[in-house]
């Protein structure tokens, strides 16, 4: 763990998160600044500074893999799946699901562009904890 890192502390409940999937090893919760409804982090427990040291990244792109399959059995047609680590050093992939209802999807906009965007949907607390509730495995 890293006193400093903000995913450090929502592993530990410092602070709060919505929380989609939990196991032993690794918590997939909600980005709070939702590029699209669901728009989910996947991060190791174990403080790693970006995706590509993890040292068991099999059982970790089976968890993404998972909650992808789970995504998409609630009628999402696409899930961007997206790394970035310089922003929070902490390995983190970004789950981004579609539904094709969105205009941004005819447009093919991609996740760097959704980051560069204002395209962010923010959401109260009380509607981001019944999203979780909803998309909960």
């Amino acid at each position: 763990m890293d006193k400093d890192c903000i995913f450090c502390k929502i592993i530990n409940g410092d602070i709060p998160s919505f929380k989609i999937y939990e196991d032993q090893e690794y918590l997939a919760f909600f980005d709070i600044s939702q590029f699209t409804k669901g728009h989910t982090l996947v991060i190791p427990k174990k403080h790693y500074t970006n995706v590509w040291e993890v040292e068991d990244i099999g059982s970790y792109m089976k968890v993404v893999q998972a909650i992808v399959k789970h995504f998409k059995s609630k009628g999402f047609i696409y899930v961007d799946t997206l790394t970035f680590g310089r922003l929070v050093p902490h390995a983190h992939i970004h789950l981004v699901p579609h539904n094709g209802d969105d205009p941004d999807w005819e447009k093919g906009l991609s996740g760097l562009e959704y980051l560069h965007s204002d395209k962010h949907l923010k959401r109260d607390m009380e509607e981001l904890k019944k999203i979780a509730a909803e998309f909960k495995l």
